[in-house]
């Protein structure tokens, strides 16, 4: 019988398990809140990620769909579907920048500034199921920003 090398026996050891794996929680704990989230939504008739977007717009209406992606951290080929639906069902409507074509701006109509008030209070709703204290979520809140910010590689 051959016998194993130190290495071949710590083998195991070196195999990812789910416990130790970062990724894992904040993957579970994302799919858990957008699950706080969507029977709210769900009565107006929109996905979180389309909430998403609104809720941007909310913030900054008519900006380019390029800077839409980057608040969302999403690329052109997922916010393109998305528009698209809240543009059918009425919540936005896309234009060419006159300046520069290559551009598309999203404006909300009035269907979706009307939304603000009817879903505004979704989120207190929402925190009001997170076990955290107002502390422990602002520094989640930093931690979260921390990774999304940090240049890729580090």
């Amino acid at each position: 019988m051959e016998r194993k090398t130190d290495a071949e026996s710590r083998e195991p050891e070196r195999q990812p398990k789910l416990e130790n794996q970062l990724c894992f929680p904040l993957y579970a704990c994302a799919r858990k809140i957008v699950n706080l989230y969507t029977p709210y939504l769900r009565k107006s008739g929109i996905t979180y990620t389309q909430y998403l977007v609104l809720m941007v717009l909310w913030e900054q209406d008519g900006i380019p769909v390029g800077d839409l992606c980057r608040r969302l951290y999403l690329d052109c080929g997922t916010m393109t579907p998305l528009l698209k639906n809240l543009e059918k069902a009425g919540f936005l409507s896309r234009s060419r920048s006159r300046e520069d074509e290559r551009v598309v701006r999203v404006q909300l109509t009035e269907r979706g500034k009307a939304m603000r008030s009817a879903i505004g209070d979704i989120p207190s709703c929402v925190g009001q199921s997170v076990p955290l204290n107002a502390a422990e979520a602002g520094e989640l809140y930093r931690l979260l920003y921390k990774i999304l910010n940090a240049e890729p590689g580090r």
